[in-house]
């Protein structure tokens, strides 16, 4: 199948673990270096062996980086929906798409972290509630970026003529990026994404999903070359970043994250440079 061109590039950096001046040093660098967009992540607590080390708010983050960059586009890889009501995510979102000057995309996801819930008393629904949660907020949050006053009756969320001004620079609402790997959270994705994120473990689970997406799309008659196709790619050096970015555009991937470990050999900001360089050859690959 041909999905549409041209290839784009993002640097993913969760984060967590350094200290912010690292994290504002990777944004300046992967904006000055050309990567299309840039990415931090949506959590509580730290993922990975030590949940105490330090993690920043990931929606502040973004509009930090708004201020401090100048083209590229920006987003959270993905946003966690069960944090935030949709009345106040939708307003949080377009407070970035001005502070960015129409630089957003939104990325979102049911949220799976089931620790971040329960050390804070918040509920942890089941997966097909969660599923259920997502479409209800993102028919909410639609309506609140397109309408003057907004009416909305769900199973779990209700808006009653509600005001959200000002609307979203990006007309009628930023592009819309979903995470999502199972066949419900794929139909869903059909229904609502503009660039589906694949969250699945492993590349040929990626792109076994894919198609499934595809079969999702056709079944309410959405051309499913119409949904771009992301997938995240750990930076491994230039040989193997190239190998396994080469094999995803093969595959049909035409957003690609590339993502700097917190962990590990390399100081991230040298790890974020080496990124940069590649990026002349990645571009080729399309």
């Amino acid at each position: 199948m041909s999905f549409p061109r041209p290839l784009r590039f993002g640097l993913k950096f969760s984060q967590q673990i350094h200290p912010i001046d690292v994290h504002t040093d990777i944004w300046r660098m992967a904006d000055d270096a050309g990567f299309d967009h840039i990415w931090p992540f949506d959590h509580l607590i730290s993922l990975g062996p030590d949940p105490a080390a330090p993690i920043f708010d990931g929606w502040t983050a973004l509009g930090a980086m708004a201020a401090i960059t100048k083209r590229a586009r920006m987003g959270l890889n993905v946003t966690g929906n069960l944090y935030r009501h949709p009345g106040l995510m939708a307003k949080i979102a377009v407070t970035v798409d001005h502070l960015s000057h129409g630089r957003l995309e939104f990325g979102i996801g049911t949220g799976w972290n089931e620790p971040e819930f329960t050390q804070f008393g918040l509920p942890f629904p089941t997966a097909g509630d969660r599923v259920r949660m997502l479409d209800e907020s993102l028919r909410a949050m639609k309506l609140l970026w397109s309408e003057p006053r907004a009416t909305y009756k769900g199973r779990f969320y209700e808006l009653k003529d509600a005001i959200a001004e000002p609307k979203p620079v990006q007309r009628p609402y930023p592009p819309i990026w979903i995470g999502a790997k199972g066949e419900r959270m794929l139909r869903l994705t059909a229904r609502h994404a503009d660039v589906w994120n694949s969250n699945a473990r492993g590349f040929a689970e990626s792109v076994d999903a894919s198609r499934t997406l595809d079969e999702a799309c056709t079944k309410i008659g959405r051309d499913p070359a119409t949904l771009r196709r992301s997938i995240n790619v750990i930076f491994d050096g230039a040989d193997a970043t190239i190998g396994k970015v080469d094999a995803a555009v093969k595959a049909g991937f035409s957003e690609i994250l590339i993502m700097i470990s917190n962990r590990g050999a390399g100081e991230p900001r040298g790890l974020a440079a080496d990124a940069a360089k590649l990026l002349g050859r990645l571009r080729q690959l399309g």
